[in-house]
């Protein structure tokens, strides 16, 4: 580690405002939490740059980089960063490697009086250090507890009202599922990372409890040690009667979506999703599911389609998961006696470990 690398890791632990001037494509494919894209040169000026700096040199970029970026553009771009260091003063600001973009935007504020902090190594260096983060040890990982239960059981719900818990589907954008699709897209996975890692390093009570989640969330992946340790923790299982679950199926994926898309669109989103399971259903049974999923979307009678779904094909599949994790399941019941027994388990956390 360098110097000062505790004091960047403060700043990940905080959740400050990180200003990246990095171009859109870089940081669309990579980013920090809470960090916002405000670039010293865009996509098309990069690429220009890029393309000199290979057949000519540093000195003829550099020389286009301030050709390009000068008068009103650059009255522009340096506005931006202002406004955001007037809302927020302790942002901090960095480029790629904390090189040359990240030290003419700290110049160029300078001659305004203002002096953010600049990141050294830039977000190589913080990524580097999240990815450090996600590299869990058993002695991190010894007070892990994880929340499982048959699709419907509230999992999710319950694990955002516990103080000591990271939601992983929030984080990825994504329920985990089949049917899982957020209506907006998946974060890149270095920034999924790079928010579970942040997450990480603010977590700062005895217990950590999890959502249990397969490797993939969607399309991102969890980092193989920290999916290693959820492996090996201990397991509660949250119980919903059948009834429950369907209702809160409906509330999460059917009424809440509805708000924001019209039933054509979501009906179609649907089909696609059971598309995608049919050769596990089974053609009888896709085709059971797909005419009451038809029937639901025509009278608004969604829990038909919603049952045959669950018994047919997340419970199977549920029990046969659950087999697997016997040994480590330590307590099964509602929500409210799940929490008590989490609770005991908290303080438990907090007495010394015997050596």
């Amino acid at each position: 580690m360098r110097p000062d690398d505790d004091h960047c890791l403060a700043l990940l632990r905080s959740g400050a405002i990180g200003i990246d001037v990095r171009s859109p494509v870089e940081f669309d494919s990579g980013h920090l939490p809470r960090a916002i894209n405000l670039p010293i040169l865009n996509n098309d000026e990069r690429a220009a740059v890029g393309t000199t700096y290979q057949q000519d040199g540093d000195e003829a970029a550099t020389a286009l980089g301030h050709q390009l970026i000068s008068g009103d553009v650059k009255a522009e771009r340096i506005a931006a960063w202002t406004d955001l260091l007037k809302d927020q003063p302790k942002a901090y600001l960095y480029c790629w490697r904390g090189g040359a973009r990240s030290s003419i935007a700290c110049k160029w504020l300078g001659e305004l009086g203002l002096s953010p902090m600049r990141i050294e190594g830039g977000y190589k260096r913080l990524r580097n250090l999240c990815l450090d983060a996600l590299e869990v040890t058993p002695e991190k990982t010894r007070h892990w507890w994880i929340v499982g239960g048959r699709t419907g059981s509230g999992k999710t719900r319950f694990l955002v009202d516990l103080d000591y818990s990271i939601d992983l589907e929030g984080l990825a954008n994504h329920r985990g599922s089949a049917f899982g699709a957020a209506l907006t897209p998946q974060p890149a996975v270095p920034s999924f990372e790079n928010a579970l890692a942040c997450s990480l390093l603010a977590h700062n009570a005895p217990l950590l409890v999890l959502e249990d989640e397969s490797r993939t969330i969607g399309r991102v992946g969890l980092p193989e040690s920290f999916f290693r340790a959820m492996q090996q923790a201990p397991v509660v299982i949250l119980e919903a009667e059948l009834s429950e679950r369907i209702d809160a199926i409906r509330a999460e994926y059917i009424d809440a979506a509805l708000q924001l898309m019209n039933p054509d669109a979501l009906h179609a989103r649907f089909r696609s999703a059971l598309a995608r399971i049919q050769r596990r259903l089974g053609g009888q049974r896709h085709r059971d599911i797909l005419a009451a999923m038809m029937h639901g979307f025509e009278h608004g009678e969604h829990e038909g389609w919603i049952e045959r779904l669950l018994t047919w094909y997340y419970d199977p599949m549920y029990d046969y998961q659950l087999e697997k994790k016997q040994a480590r399941i330590r307590f099964s019941g509602p929500a409210a006696d799940t929490r008590s027994f989490l609770e005991q388990a908290f303080l438990d956390a907090q007495r010394p470990f015997p050596t």
